[in-house]
């Protein structure tokens, strides 16, 4: 898969290299016929859903339990007694703010901010040594997200689709399904393709927030409507012999091609109403928190894409910036806030990992939670909230190719840093791609001079929690 040498292959006659629909117009123009593409190595996992919380959740308070912190409370962190963060100094260690207890046959510890996500702890693999190259949201969002601090690359769902594709020509193989209160940090960087073809970003939509002008206006005739098509089409071949090498061409008629197919594919695929009253229910759907409940209704959307053949479902929960009102970031008044946010995530989630393994897709299906950073073992001085911690935090993976029930690596007594089997982002990243079939240094774009790729020149699977 590298593309100095490979790349016609991958643009213009591979069915893995971008969506169907956009592979069939890459593959015209270039005078060949679309093939599907083979992984590196045979893949544990065919589709992912990332769940993101955006605003840094606290790892402390959910998913890292550290006895030391609850025992040492309101004392200086040894060896760090004059702290000085992100946001400026810290108090003293600070206990978790809801209760810890044992969750499932593994007993793992696990708060009760997330009481239902706790019930299935015997499904997860949580990775509790994660560290992160910044401190500040936007950047490390990006890295999470695309691997580099800076805008401009490639999210990881483009790359899954420019690899892989999708399984459904009737709908985008990489969607971002946006929280209800708005769009994350990084906004569009979270899913963009960067500087791999047009064709492979992520498409933005949900069961509230529709994709915008799918649907012709109503000025328009059904009759007209076709023939604009047809004649754009015919235009667009014209375009493609003259300009074979133009991948901006191929991939804008490749988009105009997905969108009539997807005027009749999307309303099927939001409208919830087959849904039953039982899976409502499982996800919260029918709550009366009318945030909980549209975000419920983003969760069983995530999981109609995948059984629909779309590759890579990207769901976020919290948005912008916003002092944590709508948000994870948790500085001034983080118990308070965290009461909202816990509720909103803690069902749907639980709800989705339910409703996938009971329809036999987690056994194809990698789930991803992650976040930016974690946060201080202890509140910021002068205020009732923790700060942003990169030095160590966790995340986990659920479904297919990973261990069940099994925690890898570890911070310290207090939650600070990573200590046992630090891992970085690139670690991460490579790891999700192996379980996709991918080597992570094979799976490469030639840019501006430099064979690019997701994980930049780092980057090692981390082995002990593959199954």
């Amino acid at each position: 898969m590298h593309m100095q040498s490979s790349r016609r292959r991958f643009l213009g006659q591979s069915a893995g290299a971008l969506s169907s629909i956009a592979m069939t117009s890459l593959a015209d123009a270039n005078g060949g016929s679309p093939s599907l593409a083979a992984t590196h190595f045979a893949p544990k996992a065919k589709q992912v859903i990332e769940i993101f919380c955006s605003g840094a959740i606290s790892h402390v308070d959910t998913f890292d339990y550290k006895p030391e912190l609850i025992r040492l409370e309101g004392k200086p962190m040894p060896g760090q007694e004059n702290l000085v963060s992100f946001q400026g100094p810290n108090g003293n260690l600070t206990a978790p703010l809801w209760k810890f207890r044992p969750r499932g046959q593994t007993g793992k510890m696990i708060s009760d901010l997330v009481p239902q996500i706790g019930s299935i702890a015997d499904e997860l693999c949580f990775i509790h040594s994660l560290t992160n190259k910044s401190n500040t949201h936007g950047p490390a969002e990006n890295v999470m997200n695309t691997g580099f601090t800076f805008d401009g690359f490639p999210s990881m769902g483009a790359w899954v689709n420019f690899a892989l594709g999708s399984e459904n020509e009737n709908l985008p193989a990489f969607v971002a399904i946006e929280d209800p209160r708005g769009m994350p940090q990084s906004g569009p960087n979270n899913w963009a393709s960067g500087f791999l073809p047009a064709a492979v970003q992520g498409t933005p939509f949900s069961t509230t927030k529709p994709i915008r002008h799918l649907q012709r206006p109503d000025s328009v005739s059904p009759h007209a409507d076709r023939s604009a098509r047809q004649t754009l089409l015919r235009l667009e071949r014209e375009m493609r012999r003259k300009f074979s090498g133009d991948q901006t061409i191929a991939a804008r008629a490749a988009s105009y091609e997905l969108a009539a197919r997807m005027q009749l594919s999307v309303p099927d695929v939001v409208s919830l109403d087959e849904e039953s009253g039982h899976t409502r229910r499982l996800y919260g759907a029918d709550s009366k928190n009318e945030t909980k409940a549209a975000f419920a209704r983003n969760c069983i959307l995530a999981r109609r894409l995948i059984e629909r053949g779309v590759r890579f479902v990207q769901l976020f929960n919290g948005a912008y910036a916003s002092g944590g009102r709508i948000n994870w970031d948790g500085h001034s008044r983080l118990k308070e806030q965290y009461d909202v946010h816990g509720e909103i995530l803690d069902q749907p989630v639980a709800g989705l990992l339910k409703d996938l393994k009971q329809r036999g897709m987690l056994e194809s299906t990698l789930v991803i939670f992650a976040t930016e950073f974690g946060r201080m073992p202890m509140f910021q001085a002068g205020t009732f909230g923790r700060d942003h911690n990169p030095n160590g935090f966790t995340c986990w993976l659920a479904g297919a190719g990973v261990k069940r029930g099994f925690s890898y690596g570890a911070t310290d007594d207090f939650g600070f840093a990573a200590t046992e089997g630090k891992a970085t982002v690139h670690d991460f990243h490579a790891t999700i791609l192996h379980l996709l079939g991918l080597d992570h240094k094979k799976l490469t774009f030639y840019h501006n001079g430099i064979h690019r790729r997701l994980t930049d020149v780092h980057g090692h699977v981390i082995k002990d929690v593959l199954a």
